[in-house]
């Protein structure tokens, strides 16, 4: 294997695993300890509107077109040589492009902003909230900005 493939084939490794590892989250162990008294609060009302929206981005150009667009280039110019390689590098940019703006497009889910009358008179709206089991009307639980169906 020559030199300067193995060269390609290093760099090509190297930037996968950074991409990879940019995807990682950091999650603690959790460390048992007396838990500190916290109170909670709790508060009762009715749904009065739930809006929906798309939650992420929807811009033509994200992270996931700029991510795919790199690695395909990248994967590309190990192909063919001279005039050749130029064309599969630019076929593989775009098509890394193409494919990861689909699968960003994709990841994004639709999210719900719930307004609720609380039994206080006063209203409360949450927003970013994933579950869809709420109507228009149901008796809710609100605990700490968390809202719940009784």
């Amino acid at each position: 294997m020559k030199i300067a493939t193995m060269r390609y084939w290093g760099i090509a490794l190297a930037g996968t695993a950074l991409i990879v590892g940019g995807c990682a989250t950091y999650q603690p162990y959790p460390v048992y300890r007396e838990a500190p008294v916290v109170s909670q609060r709790t508060e009762y009302g009715v749904v009065e509107s739930i809006n929906v929206y798309r939650g992420g981005s929807t811009s033509p150009i994200n992270v996931g077109t700029i991510l795919g667009g790199i690695v395909g280039g990248v994967l590309g110019h190990q192909i063919g040589g001279g005039t050749g390689n130029t064309v599969a590098t630019i076929a593989g940019a775009v098509g890394g492009a193409a494919v990861g703006n689909e699968l960003n497009r994709q990841s994004n889910s639709d999210r719900y902003r719930v307004v609720v009358r609380l039994d206080s008179g006063g209203t409360i709206t949450l927003a970013d909230v994933a579950s869809t089991e709420l109507r228009v009307g149901d008796r809710v639980k609100v605990v700490d900005n968390r809202v719940y169906r009784e």
